[in-house]
């Protein structure tokens, strides 16, 4: 057999090997070519040699080729032992995160969706300077060692848009910008509404079994506000601030915002009044409060807007305040608008004089609407503050279809105010709940004694808005809890149950809210009974329930919560397929694609990860 063919049956004999053996590819390839390598040496050595006067070369090749073939067995060894260690850390990683068990899984045992290039292109997290809150997420509580959980209203969106733009470019949030609350009170539910102002908003619950946990029920706690008519309002005197520093030079913040407000200004009419404040380097007053249906001033005050220089938002507001103040409408909608990405960039920003400031103002009947653009340095947390201390609401705006939803779709829910300070109080029952957690709303937490008190400040409800909270609890009966039983029990409750009536001993738990009429500092109670004859099994809950069960479960996987563990995207997304309804305006249908988009990047981002961590050992 000729030298020739040696050599290609031993590649050939290499090649067959290479498809049998269990090595990722990178592995293979490098092990292929230091043995065909070694190989190649080998049977050149032992080639029979034509000339005898090139004897002495040949000795030296034999001797190189020792070397050779002990370096590449080497290099084998050393290859095994990072693939044996690399298995060990990725059997870690699956025993502590089954999330990412299931993501790997899928992503070895089948090969990546065609369309996934044409939904999303993959790219790592970048890095930047955005700023998000970091509060500890809800823990499960024990029922009889804390009963009572209290907490504020919230109706803001922007961590559910900022989060799409993301998916949308490519990318995994990061988990400190997921509220999960702001995921559910994104989209709309039918809710029954109330027939009058008396009564500003009306509110019902809903008890299920967990579809993702058959030890789990699901309570939900549903508000919804009376939907005031245009007609009934006395005007409103917006105050736009804008931020035209050069950090929004880019076509998603003020060309963007530019749109936006145009399209707001379109539907105010004679009652209504619109200023402009802008800020950069310094402030200045780019259109007088004008009549609402004085269109083409304010659009020509809006096309001459330009963005440069660094940004001074707090000389902004107060001069958007002083325009507020002189255009005030006795009984109207009297609020600032602050558009800009939250790049407050020039010398030291007090935040909290600026925080004292928005609450001051609040007090004097004019509000602050956050709405905020861009990415890169982006500062949602303060955001969601000065929203938060204005009485008002924040919206991350992405697209000029989200300005549609926030300033025409649902501009009296923006705008108009009809119950302040509003406060929901849930008193479990220790006999028939064992344990329970709220599911977001980690910022939103009061101390149990500020319920009572109104001089603490809470969220507020706009006309038509719709709020949602869940609570997952874990009733008595249930062999599987979170805790350990408690070997002594709680004597009160016993002895509560030993002298009382047996009235409350089907119930779950009693639901309390309070809240202010936008025109008294004096709270109002609303309460409801939970009982277990309310459970239903899921089956048997409204499509609404079951849409807002499966957002839930996106926005904790994506927040990498350790209560998502047994959800998996493939039942969120058949779920809000089965339950998105007529969705008139596509949005249940985007949110399906969003988990989609999450699913692959999900899959994507742990193979990745996984190949990095090899990489890292062969270096």
């Amino acid at each position: 057999m000729t030298k020739q063919h040696r050599l290609l049956n031993t590649q050939k004999n290499l090649a067959s090997i290479n498809q049998t053996r269990p090595y990722p590819v990178r592995f293979k390839r490098s092990v292929l070519v230091a043995a065909t390598s070694a190989a190649i040496v080998f049977l050149s050595a032992c080639a029979a040699p034509e000339d005898k006067s090139t004897q002495q070369i040949q000795e030296k090749e034999q001797a190189a080729k020792a070397e050779q073939t002990a370096r590449a067995h080497e290099q084998k060894q050393k290859a095994l032992r990072a693939e044996a260690n690399r298995t060990r850390d990725i059997a870690s990683i699956m025993r502590s995160a089954p999330q990412q068990e299931q993501a790997f899984m899928k992503m070895v045992s089948r090969p990546m969706p065609p369309e996934f290039d044409k939904d999303v292109q993959w790219q790592a997290t970048p890095s930047n300077g955005e700023k998000y809150e970091s509060p500890e997420i809800n823990e499960v509580k024990i029922s009889a060692l804390e009963p009572v959980s209290t907490f504020s209203i919230d109706v803001d969106t922007g961590s559910y848009t900022n989060t799409r733009r993301m998916l949308n470019q490519g990318y995994l949030p990061p988990a400190d910008a997921v509220r999960i609350e702001e995921f559910i009170n994104y989209f709309d539910y039918q809710y029954e509404a109330p027939q009058t102002i008396d009564t500003p908003f009306s509110v019902n619950t809903a008890v299920s079994e967990a579809p993702w946990d058959s030890e789990r029920h699901i309570l939900r706690i549903a508000l919804k506000g009376y939907q005031a008519e245009l007609s009934e309002s006395k005007g409103s005197n917006l105050v736009f601030l804008l931020d035209v520093s050069g950090s929004m030079n880019q076509t998603n913040k003020l060309p963007l915002l530019k749109r936006s407000l145009t399209m707001l200004t379109n539907q105010l009419n004679s009652k209504d009044k619109v200023s402009i404040v802008v800020y950069a380097g310094a402030s200045g007053v780019v259109l007088e409060p004008t009549d609402g249906n004085n269109k083409l001033a304010i659009q020509q005050a809006l096309d001459k807007l330009s963005a440069g220089g660094s940004t001074n938002g707090a000389a902004g507001i107060e001069q958007a305040y002083q325009l507020a103040e002189k255009a005030f409408i006795k009984g109207g909608v009297n609020r600032v608008i602050l558009a800009t990405d939250g790049d407050f960039n020039v010398g030291t920003v007090n935040h909290d004089a600026l925080l004292n400031l928005i609450k001051q103002k609040k007090q004097k009947g004019i509000a602050l609407t956050t709405l905020g653009f861009g990415q890169g340095n982006y500062n949602d947390h303060l955001m969601e503050q000065l929203a938060d201390a204005g009485n008002g609401n924040y919206a991350y705006i992405d697209t000029i279809n989200e300005a549609r939803k926030v300033l025409v779709d649902e501009l009296q829910s923006t705008m108009q105010m009809i119950a302040k300070d509003v406060k929901i109080q849930v008193e479990f029952n220790p006999d028939n709940v064992a344990e329970y957690r709220l599911i977001g709303y980690e910022n939103r937490q009061l101390a149990n004694e500020d319920f009572n008190n109104d001089k603490v400040d809470a969220g507020d409800i706009g006309a038509g808005h719709k709020v949602t909270a869940l609570y997952e609890i874990t009733l008595s009966d249930s062999k599987h809890k979170f805790n350990d039983e408690r070997r002594y029990t709680n004597s009160e409750s016993s002895l509560k149950k030993a002298t009382e009536s047996d009235n409350t001993a089907d119930e779950l738990a009693y639901v309390k809210l309070r809240y202010k009429p936008t025109d008294s500092d004096t709270s109002q109670l609303i309460d409801t009974i939970v009982k277990k004859r309310d459970i239903k099994t899921f089956a048997q809950q409204s499509n609404d329930f079951k849409f807002a069960s499966a957002v839930a479960s996106f926005a904790q996987r994506l927040k990498n919560s350790k209560y998502a563990a047994n959800i998996d995207y493939q039942w969120i997304t058949q779920t809000a397929l089965q339950t998105k309804g007529k969705d008139e305006f596509g949005y249940r249908s985007e949110f399906i694609q969003l988990v989609r988009n999450a699913e692959q990047l999900s899959a994507r981002d742990v193979v990745s990860a996984d190949s990095e961590r090899l990489s890292q050992m062969r270096k």
